[in-house]
């Protein structure tokens, strides 16, 4: 027993030692990175390259609030990756800085409407509202009509323009119905003083299909919309940010071309192409190695590709969660392709367990071709002759993700795994 003891603790000092080693091995070993922090999500590049003329649309639609004018709303949309709240918050940001050097009441109020407990309620996305705003109110306890009151006084009470940025709008949407954006939308009957204006930032481009028809008569908003990179777009930004984030010289020729050219294939996504890239370094760190190759990317793109799939399906709306469930659940099953129309009954029955206000089945072709696109699914239209055409799906899922997936979906629609 104490011969067991002894060599339990030798064991244990033999572990401390080799982890001792490895971060003082660490600590001396020469980084490829210069400043990781530019390939992080977050980062705000010096210039935003290839979205000259959505900054330019921004730009002029919001510049009459310079001169105390309320301006048009704003409706931003386009896929994941494609610059959206970048160019947002850039423009926001210079007029913000204008304003201040000039003296001018205008405020501008950020919000993610797909965090958990910001925006899952009406209540609590009006309590954040004023949070942003500087005034505290519990995220709880009080009637709905006096958090609307107090918000319309505080904003009153500001006597300027407030610009309320909704990234991600229709995630609000779904988890508050559509009261919460009609409210929002006939705020300034409610101001004497100040003036609101609404951006709304979606990765679903038919995003005002869902909406009901009197919100719809309300949104008063310019459309603007930003297309996906392509593959030579993606090289420039990267190019951008490697030179900001890698020391000169680790990364070696063709590892940029290649990865704008897989995610150009793709996605179009930038977001991704930087994330595939930053890991694609820290492999080759974890390696010891001094150089970026190709072999990194291609161990980078296989090691992100499950996490990829997880982060996109997070991220969905309620509805899409729905519309995948079914394709889940009626794929899963039978190991084989299924039709839309299938997809649809079981969609249905989906909304109903979850309450949930079903989409028309033409809405759920749309976020069928949308995951068609993004690689979920794989479908092709079969021709039924005089019976019509119907499209055929399949699972394109990696194997390994499908239960996670299943799981994701189930929670975020409240039910049960099954």
């Amino acid at each position: 027993m104490e011969h067991r003891k002894r060599g339990w603790v030798k064991g244990i000092f033999v572990e401390e030692k080799k982890l001792a080693n490895f971060f003082e091995q660490f600590l001396t070993q020469k980084s490829i990175f210069s400043n990781k922090q530019a390939l992080q999500p977050e980062y705000q590049p010096e210039s935003i390259q290839h979205r000259d003329k959505q900054i330019e649309i921004v730009a002029s639609v919001l510049a009459p609030i310079l001169k105390s004018h309320k301006p048009n709303n704003l409706f931003i949309n386009g896929h994941t990756g494609t610059g959206k709240t970048l160019v947002v918050r850039r423009v926001t940001n210079h007029i913000k800085q204008v304003a201040e050097q000039h003296n001018l009441p205008v405020f501008i109020v950020y919000i993610n409407c797909n965090l958990k407990r910001t925006a899952d309620t009406e209540y609590r996305f009006i309590a954040q509202a004023l949070k942003e705003i500087g005034r505290i109110v519990p995220y709880t306890g009080l009637p709905t009509d006096e958090v609307y009151n107090i918000f319309y006084s505080e904003v009153d009470q500001k006597k300027g323009q407030l610009v309320l940025v909704l990234d991600e709008i229709d995630t609000l949407v779904e988890k508050t119905d559509d009261q919460l954006l009609y409210n929002l939308l006939r705020i300034n009957e409610h101001l004497k003083d100040s003036k609101v204006t609404i951006i709304g930032i979606s990765n679903v481009p038919s995003f005002t299909d869902m909406l009901d028809p009197r919100v719809k008569s309300s949104l008063s908003m310019e459309k603007v919309t930003f297309p996906r990179y392509d593959a030579a777009q993606l090289l420039d930004i990267l190019k951008q940010r490697a030179a900001k984030s890698f020391a000169e010289g680790v990364i070696e020729q063709g590892v940029l071309e290649k990865c704008a050219a897989l995610l150009g294939q793709e996605h179009g996504d930038a977001r991704k192409a930087i994330m595939l890239l930053r890991t694609a370094g820290e492999i080759c760190e974890r390696e010891k190695q001094q150089k970026v190759s190709i072999q990194h990317l291609d161990k980078a793109e296989d090691s992100i590709e499950s996490t990829a799939v997880l982060d996109f399906v997070k991220v969905q709306p309620q509805q899409h969660h729905a519309t995948l469930y079914a394709i889940l659940t009626a794929c899963g099953q039978r190991q084989q392709s299924v039709f839309t129309g299938e997809i649809y009954e079981r969609y249905q029955e989906i909304c109903k367990n979850a309450s949930i206000r079903p989409l028309t089945q033409r809405r759920v072709s749309d976020i069928i071709q949308e995951f068609d696109m993004v690689g979920l699914i794989q479908s092709k239209v079969i021709s039924k002759g005089r019976y019509g055409r119907t499209r055929e799906i399949e699972l394109a899922l990696p194997p390994a993700t499908i239960s996670q997936v299943h799981d994701i979906v189930s929670e975020g629609l409240s039910l049960k795994h099954g």
